[in-house]
């Protein structure tokens, strides 16, 4: 059952992304600046806001929007040189950008926890990766990064206490069927397909488990100069970004149906999974800032940064334009 607000949201939010028309320009607002944008393209079902914004994007006043394939661990330095515009970020990725200067600006959370610890079936809590194989990209990426703040959150010394497993000719994913590796950190489509296979045991999922879940995941990022110099097409970014979550927490099938209509993904059961379990609609009532904060302290505890989370706040993120819009997109 849903209340007719929900009904009417859920119509809007379809006509939006041209299900049935597209919502006119922010009149007051007038154009934006620049027509053109460029998006990060990476892998993870989780990051349908960003598909699903396109055709808002359009709605918006944009006429050229492309998504260009890009690394992601290589996010916040392809946004800080300019080659992309605006990328979806971990928190975790975002913090020591700044603090290690790059000309990123944080926006907006957008969803809370895509992260799942997978591992094999002797492990069943994060204690217990001691002296296990934890496969990573290569030191100081995300994956490095979460687990290790995990491993000290714990007690545990993820210098000394963890055998880290480097190989970047495979995925993980292939490591750990192979059993090369014993656990490691897995964004959808790979956890469902391990569960669908009955591999493995979710050890800790970042959209349920404390305190992970209480900060946001993954962040809009825009480059620092695209960001002063057109403040109005920035707002439409954030909005159009916005809205695309929205709607996949209003519509999670016909999100994973765009998803693999657009070749984005290529199982819809897996991506409608994901979709459906995502707390989409958290970007009201949880406050970036926090999540900033938070990452910002613990990663100075484990020597990623080396700044004061306030310095990093101030150096990199800018919150005028969600907090306009919190009040503009009310539920």
């Amino acid at each position: 059952m849903q209340t007719r607000r929900q009904f009417i949201n859920r119509v809007a939010l379809a006509g939006a992304v041209g299900l049935g028309g597209a919502p006119p320009l922010q009149a007051a607002e007038g154009p934006p600046e620049i027509t053109s944008l460029r998006f990060v393209k990476i892998p993870g079902d989780c990051l349908a806001p960003q598909y699903i914004a396109e055709a808002l994007l359009h709605a918006e006043g944009f006429t050229d929007v492309r998504y260009l394939d890009t690394p992601v661990d290589a996010t916040a330095e392809a946004v800080a040189r300019g080659d992309i515009d605006f990328g979806f970020d971990f928190a975790w990725n975002a913090v020591p950008s700044i603090d290690r200067g790059l000309a990123i600006t944080v926006l907006t959370g957008v969803h809370v926890g895509c992260i799942e610890l997978l591992a094999n079936e002797g492990i069943r809590s994060i204690g217990d990766l001691k002296e296990k194989r934890v496969g990573i990209p290569g030191f100081g990426t995300s994956s490095h990064a979460l687990v290790t703040l995990m491993a000290a959150q714990v007690g545990l010394d993820p210098k000394k206490d963890i055998r880290w497993v480097v190989d970047p000719s495979v995925t993980h994913k292939q490591l750990f069927i192979d059993g090369k590796i014993d656990a490691f950190l897995g964004i959808s489509p790979d956890p469902q397909e391990l569960r669908a296979r009955q591999l493995g045991r979710v050890v800790l999922r970042t959209a349920m488990d404390r305190p992970w879940s209480q900060y946001f995941c993954c962040m809009l990022t825009g480059n620092r100069d695209f960001v002063r110099r057109y403040p109005g097409a920035t707002k439409r970014v954030t909005r159009a970004i916005l809205k695309g979550a929205d709607f996949c927490a209003a519509d999670p099938a016909r999100a994973a149906q765009r998803l693999v209509d657009g070749g984005l993904t290529p199982r819809y059961d897996y991506a409608f999974q994901a979709l459906s379990e995502l707390p989409y609609d958290k970007w009201r009532e949880y406050d970036p800032e926090d999540t900033i904060r938070f990452y910002a302290l613990r990663m100075r505890e484990a020597g990623f940064v080396k700044s004061s989370p306030q310095k990093i706040i101030a150096d990199g993120t800018d919150w005028r334009f969600l907090n306009e819009l919190k009040r503009e997109l009310k539920a």
